[in-house]
C-alpha cells in the first residue's frame, strides 16, 4: 500500500535544503577563516600595554612602555597584560558572536 511519499523525504526539497546547507557551511568556514586572521588590538593603561591577537586567539605582540616596568610593583604590569589580553579576547568573541551567530561560538 502507497502511502504518497514519492520521491523520498520530498525529494527536490531535500536536495534545495541540502544544497542551501552546504552553502551556509561554507560561508560560515570562510568568516571564521576571516576572524582567524584578523588582529584585534587592546591598549590599556593609557596606552602603556598593547597586545595583539589574532582571532584565533593567538597573542601576536605585547608591548610594554618602559615607564610602566617597575620591579617594585610587578602586579601592576601583570594586571595591565592580563586585562590586555582578556579585553582582545572579548573583542574577538563580540565579533565571532555577531558574525557567526549560528554557530554558538
Amino acid at each position: 500500500m502507497a502511502y504518497g511519499f514519492g520521491g523520498g523525504f520530498g525529494g527536490g526539497n531535500m536536495q534545495a535544503l541540502m544544497r542551501q546547507a552546504q552553502k551556509m557551511q561554507e560561508e560560515m568556514k570562510k568568516t571564521r577563516e576571516e576572524i582567524d586572521a584578523t588582529e584585534y588590538t587592546s591598549s590599556v593603561g593609557g596606552g602603556m600595554v598593547e597586545v595583539v591577537m589574532l582571532g584565533n586567539k593567538t597573542v601576536k605582540s605585547v608591548k610594554i612602555k618602559k615607564e610602566v616596568v617597575d620591579p617594585d610593583d610587578v602586579e601592576m604590569l601583570e594586571d595591565l597584560v592580563t586585562s590586555a589580553v582578556n579585553d582582545c579576547i572579548s573583542k574577538i568573541v563580540t565579533d565571532e558572536q555577531n558574525r557567526l551567530p549560528n554557530l554558538g561560538m
